[in-house]
């Protein structure tokens, strides 16, 4: 089966259009451009025109990353941070995105978290219960100290 050619212009929209739908990170766009099979050449322009016209913009993409697992997913910021790196986030917007939780609301999705959790959890041995909403939790990436200290409150 025969790949289909674009010119370069051609794929410069449908990245201008794949970025527009949802922020993206440079990693994920070199990826997608890497799909289209065109020279590297091309690819740098496109990635430099699309950081021109702030399509691809790094600190409003880990921002928005951020807001979003937070609010939705509720991961915890350890969770997010690892994620972030692993899409090669610089720690200056690594920083910035952690600024974008409300302290407050962290620790309130902590705690909704661990009564849930608390309510799921049938183990009868207090020991092991505590581990399994533990694990839970530090698997959502929250910090293990707040973890703990959450923990003591059920």
């Amino acid at each position: 089966m025969d790949k289909k050619v674009f010119t370069v212009d051609e794929v410069k929209r449908k990245m201008e259009h794949y970025c527009a739908y949802q922020d993206r990170c440079h990693k994920e766009v070199e990826n997608k451009l890497r799909e289209y099979s065109i020279i590297p050449e091309a690819i740098e322009m496109i990635l430099l025109s699309l950081l021109k016209d702030n399509f691809l913009n790094e600190e409003r993409f880990s921002k928005s990353y951020a807001r979003g697992k937070f609010r939705i997913k509720k991961w915890g910021k350890q969770r997010i941070v690892r994620e972030l790196k692993y899409r090669n986030i610089s720690a200056y917007n690594i920083k910035a995105a952690l600024k974008e939780i409300n302290e407050e609301d962290y620790i309130a999705t902590l705690y909704s978290l661990l009564d849930k959790k608390n309510d799921l959890v049938t183990e009868a041995n207090e020991f092991k219960r505590k581990k399994k909403i533990a694990d839970y939790l530090l698997y959502r990436g929250f910090e293990s100290n707040l973890v703990y200290e959450a923990l003591k409150t059920i």
